[in-house]
C-alpha cells in the first residue's frame, strides 16, 4: 500500500505558517518501516480539494490529510470530501457524543458543524480535546493543529496498518564521487542500468553545489534489501573505479 499526504491550507500557501505535517507523517512512517510516496499541498479551494479526493480514492492510497474540517467559512475539507464521495453531510453521532464530553451542554449549531461530516464515515478520536476527525476509504481527515493531529495519525497508523510495519528492513547506502567525471549525465549509462537489473531497489542521486556554485561531490546510492543494497553497491564502486572516479562511502 502506498501512504500519501495532503496538506491543505491557505496560510501555508501564503507562507504565514509553516507546515509541520510533512515531516512529522515522515517520521511516523518510518518509525514502523513505512515510507511516504507522495505529498499535496493545496490551498482553502473546494473544488480542487475535491478532485483531488476524487483521483486520491481512485488510487486506493492510504492518505492523511490535514486541515480545513473546522467550522469556519474558510475551511472546506469536510465538504469536499463529501462531494468526491457522492454523499451529503450528516451529524455523526460518535463525534456528537465526543462533542458533548468536551462541552458537557453547551452546544449548540456552530459546535454541531464539528461532528458534521460526510455520510457513511468513522471517526477518528482526537486525544488532545475530543473533537474529532473522520476516516473512510484509507483517508484519514485530521485538524491542521499539528499536537492534535499527529497523534491521530499515529493513532490511524497503530489501529489499521500494523500488519504492514516493518516486514522487510530498508537500508540505504551510498557512495560520495568528487573529480571532474563526477557529474551525473557522465553517470546516466549505469543509473539506467541498475535501475532495469534491480527495480527491487531505489536509486538516488544526489548532487551537491557549494555557496560559489561549483560542484563538491555527487551522492550516489540506492535503497531496499541490505544484502541486495550491498550487493549492488560494490558493482556501482568498481565501475566507478574503473571509470577513474574518486569516491568515498558515505558516513
Amino acid at each position: 500500500m502506498n501512504f500519501g499526504a495532503l496538506i491543505i491550507g491557505d496560510e501555508i500557501l501564503s507562507g504565514k505558517r509553516v507546515d509541520q505535517h510533512f515531516k512529522k507523517i515522515v517520521s511516523l512512517l518510518a518509525a514502523r518501516g513505512l515510507r511516504l510516496s507522495w505529498a499535496e499541498y493545496l490551498g482553502d479551494e473546494r473544488s480542487r480539494i475535491a478532485a483531488t479526493l476524487k483521483r486520491s480514492f481512485a488510487a486506493g492510497d492510504a492518505v492523511f490529510s490535514f486541515g480545513g474540517i473546522g467550522n469556519t467559512p474558510d475551511d472546506h475539507t469536510r465538504q469536499a470530501a463529501a462531494e468526491a464521495l457522492g454523499v451529503d453531510l450528516v451529524l455523526h453521532p460518535e463525534a456528537e457524543r465526543e462533542l458533548h464530553v468536551r462541552f458537557g451542554d453547551d452546544i449548540n449549531a456552530a459546535r454541531l458543524l464539528l461532528a458534521t461530516f460526510p455520510r457513511g464515515v468513522d471517526i477518528v478520536p482526537n486525544p488532545f480535546n475530543r473533537i474529532a476527525g473522520f476516516c473512510v476509504r484509507d483517508h484519514y481527515f485530521l485538524p491542521g493543529f499539528p499536537q492534535m493531529a499527529h497523534p491521530m495519525a499515529e493513532w490511524a497508523l497503530d489501529t489499521f496498518y500494523p500488519h504492514l510495519f516493518n516486514r522487510q528492513p530498508m537500508v540505504d547506502r551510498a557512495l560520495l564521487l568528487t573529480g571532474p567525471k563526477a557529474y551525473e549525465s557522465a553517470l546516466l549509462d549505469l543509473m539506467q542500468r541498475i535501475v532495469a537489473d534491480y527495480p527491487a531497489l531505489r536509486l538516488f542521486s544526489l548532487p551537491s553545489i557549494g555557496e560559489d556554485g561549483q560542484r563538491r561531490h555527487l551522492e550516489l546510492g540506492v535503497e531496499g534489501e541490505p544484502a541486495l543494497v550491498d550487493q549492488v553497491m560494490e558493482e556501482i564502486r568498481q565501475e566507478v573505479e574503473r571509470r577513474g572516479i574518486g569516491w568515498a562511502w558515505r558516513d
